[in-house]
């Protein structure tokens, strides 16, 4: 458990969560905080307050061997069997179908543990999975990430040094986004297309991506979803998505790194991958289902406020000159609004024609656009943009 958060930290990094993100609290409310054990200082916190405020606190406990806190941790996935992991318990459904907001603290005891799990079995869990992330995704949701020895052996960093970077990023007031975001805002909202331009370090050749927008809903990150936060993003027409690029910054995912990236689209999806780092899991990845072979987002980093770049994906993705694009599933709320009548029909239409994307995954990859990365140019319809102060602009 790490000590090393003074609790006036814990408070305001809590209060973020709860009255930011959320808008505060009812009296009505199950909230539901799950994470790790060692994250029980956070977990405590806002346990405290929620309780306080004359609301419910469901505290769910993960294993150190459940990456997420899925319905089944890696023990399923190298000792069970596929009709066992079928076999979710109606009261796991009701306990998620009965809370009403949801935060998931992201913080690792032991990464190790997410390993060695069968893929067959570890896709199986994803699927399995899927109607809980579903139910989750459709009420007040909340991640942060927690500062855990476990992931700062990952960066290289002493637990200080990790602990200070989470920390400071999060207890900075979020409000400040809404004003860095909104001329790409703008100009996300009312282009067509996106042009992405990368270089391969090995070949030096120049890499072009490109997908349609048109129509697209654009949404700003200030802190409502992810925290800390600092992206503007996007689903594309997944049809649309055609060419390559290349991914330079580190991802882990399911307790492994990911580095160096090649990706080939052709009518939409991925013909053709490869990794430096990583290229397993980026397989287990890419072959998980039909729809993890396809695109479900870009988007924009514009928090220049991150002092390192770290390789979890809820800090990577929000740091301000990258630019991210997600394997698998689309964004609903990209396509149709929710005051839509018939905003159901609109989706199943949507899929059905492949211009949304449906999977069991959504994984952010990232590449930097700053100097000395292998990002080169973002092209909004002609619109070359620009960075300034390690931030997105649009130029005058």
């Amino acid at each position: 458990m790490n000590n090393l958060i003074d609790q006036k930290k814990l408070d305001i990094w809590a209060e973020y969560l709860l009255h930011h993100s959320f808008g505060g609290i009812n009296k009505d409310d199950i909230i539901m905080i799950k994470g790790e054990h060692i994250c029980w200082t956070l977990i405590s916190t806002l346990q405290d307050k929620i309780i306080s405020a004359g609301a419910i606190a469901d505290i769910n406990l993960t294993s150190p061997d459940n990456d997420r806190g899925k319905v089944w941790g890696n023990s399923m996935a190298k000792h069970g069997k596929l009709n066992q992991i079928k076999r979710v318990p109606q009261w796991h459904v009701d306990r998620y179908n009965n809370m009403t907001k949801f935060i998931e603290i992201l913080g690792a005891e032991n990464p190790e543990l997410f390993k060695g799990g069968i893929e067959e079995k570890a896709q199986a869990i994803m699927k399995a999975d899927e109607p809980i992330k579903n139910i989750r995704l459709s009420k007040p949701w909340v991640l942060t990430l927690f500062p855990t020895k476990g992931f700062a052996d990952l960066e290289g960093m002493t637990l200080e040094e990790y602990t200070n970077v989470i920390v400071n990023a999060s207890v900075v007031d979020p409000k400040m986004l809404e004003d860095v975001e909104e001329d790409i805002y703008n100009q996300l909202y009312k282009s067509d297309t996106v042009k992405i331009e990368t270089e391969c370090p090995k070949t030096k050749n120049l890499l072009t991506l490109t997908m349609s927008i048109a129509g697209r809903n654009v949404v700003k990150c200030t802190g409502k979803r992810n925290f800390p936060d600092g992206e503007v993003f996007t689903s594309p027409d997944a049809n649309t998505v055609e060419g390559e690029i290349f991914v330079d910054l580190p991802v882990f995912q399911g307790g492994t790194d990911i580095q160096g990236i090649y990706l080939k689209f052709e009518n939409g999806k991925i013909i053709k991958y490869s990794a430096n780092k990583g290229f397993d899991a980026l397989q287990k990845i890419i072959e998980t289902d039909d729809g993890s072979h396809r695109l479900g987002e870009v988007a924009l980093g514009m928090n220049n406020g991150i002092e390192k770049v770290l390789k979890h994906p809820l800090f990577v993705e929000k740091v301000g000159g990258t630019l991210h694009i997600a394997i698998g599933a689309s964004y609903p709320e990209c396509f149709v609004s929710a005051d839509d009548s018939d905003k159901e029909l609109k989706k199943e239409e949507l899929l059905k024609n492949g211009i949304m994307n449906k999977s069991a995954q959504h994984v952010d990859i990232v590449t930097d656009f700053r100097e000395g990365g292998s990002g080169r140019a973002v092209y909004l319809d002609d619109v070359k943009l620009e960075i300034e102060n390690n931030i997105w602009i649009v130029p005058k």
